[in-house]
């Protein structure tokens, strides 16, 4: 299989070893079934593939069925692949302030509606105490997604409906803020989804 054209020792693919892929359950045996022999392999594709909503995010294979992924559909699948192959690895979703500088995309977005950032809750992996992001391999911002105002270990099946709950409360609670322009949590919702919409342009 192809691999990443980025060097491993300056990617979160360090923290993913070469081990071979073991017929360990489903999500194990779709990785191998695609060509995937190692665990860093798969690691690898899931984070070269496309950032995009998938059309059935409920299936944990999606990603690799529609070739295209968020960050909650790629880090449970990842998630579930670790768990499979007995690779010990935390799923996360953390809330972060969102801005052109460390998700380029958002910036057009956020200057129509005079907004410097907006809450954004994202998932991610950890591992030894480090954050591991295989997110957006191609666009990185100027500044890391780092500073998190809000963190908390969660399972594969939250990643829908529990992690947009955890995202709306902060948003309700952030609309108090100055720095929300007086814009009520429903219409921070509909500028973070046009956000989401921009990343996948």
């Amino acid at each position: 299989m192809p691999s990443t054209s980025k060097p491993i020792a300056d990617s979160p693919l360090a923290a993913i070893p070469g081990t071979p892929l073991v017929d360990a359950g489903p999500v194990s045996r779709a990785f191998r079934e695609a060509g995937f022999g190692t665990l860093r392999e798969a690691f690898g594709h899931v984070w070269r593939l496309p950032y995009g909503r998938n059309a059935n995010p409920a299936d944990p294979l999606a990603p690799l069925e529609e070739g295209r992924a968020t960050c909650s559909t790629k880090h449970a699948l990842l998630a579930r692949l670790a768990a499979e192959q007995e690779f010990d690895v935390e799923l996360r979703t953390g809330v972060y302030l969102m801005r052109e500088a460390n998700t380029p995309g958002v910036g057009a977005v956020l200057g129509q509606h005079e907004l410097d950032a907006i809450p954004e809750a994202h998932c991610y992996l950890v591992k030894d105490a480090k954050r591991l992001d295989f997110t957006r391999y191609e666009a990185v911002g100027e500044e890391p997604i780092d500073g998190f105002l809000h963190e908390e270990a969660i399972g594969p099946e939250q990643v829908g409906e529990y992690k947009r709950g955890v995202h709306q409360a902060f948003l309700a609670r952030w609309a108090a803020q100055p720095a929300a322009r007086g814009l009520s949590a429903e219409a921070l919702w509909e500028i973070r989804e046009a956000c989401i919409a921009a990343l996948a342009e």
